[in-house]
């Protein structure tokens, strides 16, 4: 039986989906809930804090105390304070989004960034968002640092993305996945081109503890027009550099110490 506090978790992480609001009904529909507990979930949430109800129609959304919370993790953790420096030197360098994702557990999770593009297109997607896998630079950047078996565990639990839902060119076979997988383990980081969407391209090298484990990931990405292969092949050298320099100046984060 599903506890009160998995409901209590994936009623958040719904709202969270859903910043202008959700009716009761429709989320007693998608929790798969009477309307009744439904209602006294959110009434314990919206007592606590997390959650209010909008006066004019009704619907719930989250408050700013979950953000806060994040922040809060973030900013004691120390690991903003240490990377961001040099995530604003590599962005400075490749003139592109420049982001740190960190490990956690079975997933990969964006905490920092840093935009270096100044004028034309940039590409600056959402924060704070588990990282697909499958599809992402990053997430062919981590799996690089297992073996093909571990790799294929971690994809399996969270599914390969669908070419409709990221880019035309996302891996949906073990075939596909492990050839980006062995690319990025002879080069040293991951390379991508219209993968996670249409258009854009991105680079990743894993962050790496004393003991060689990944305990994070250093992405660049931008749009393919500008970040072509040859651009990423030359930007290699300094992307591996960037992740090198995060990799020591972690051992200042209680963050990256838990995970190394």
């Amino acid at each position: 039986m599903t506890s009160i506090i998995e409901r209590s978790f994936k009623v958040i992480e719904h709202l969270a989906e859903h910043p202008d609001g959700t009716a009761l009904s429709a989320l007693a529909t998608e929790m798969q809930m009477p309307l009744s507990a439904t209602h006294r979930m959110l009434a314990e949430l919206v007592r606590n804090g997390y959650v209010r109800q909008d006066q004019r129609h009704g619907d719930y959304m989250l408050t700013m105390k979950v953000v806060s919370l994040g922040l809060s993790f973030l900013s004691n953790s120390g690991v903003v304070d240490v990377a961001q420096p040099l995530l604003d030197r590599l962005a400075a360098e490749s003139g592109e989004l420049v982001r740190l994702a960190v490990v956690d557990g079975d997933e990969l999770t964006f905490v920092a960034k840093a935009q270096g593009a100044t004028r034309g297109l940039r590409y600056d997607p959402d924060m704070g968002l588990s990282v697909n896998l499958s599809c992402s630079s990053a997430g062919h950047a981590w799996l690089s640092t297992m073996t093909d078996e571990q790799a294929l565990e971690l994809v399996a639990k969270q599914g390969f993305g669908k070419p409709e839902d990221f880019g035309p060119k996302a891996p949906t076979t073990v075939k596909a996945l492990l050839a980006y997988l062995r690319a990025a383990r002879k080069r040293g980081f991951a390379v991508i081109n219209e993968v996670f969407a249409p258009a854009m391209a991105a680079m990743a090298a894993p962050v790496r503890s004393g003991n060689g484990a990944a305990i994070g990931v250093v992405t660049i990405a931008g749009p393919s027009v500008r970040l072509t292969e040859e651009r990423m092949l030359a930007l290699g050298p300094v992307l591996l550099a960037a992740a090198e320099d995060v990799a020591l100046a972690s051992g200042g984060s209680a963050m990256f110490k838990r995970r190394a």
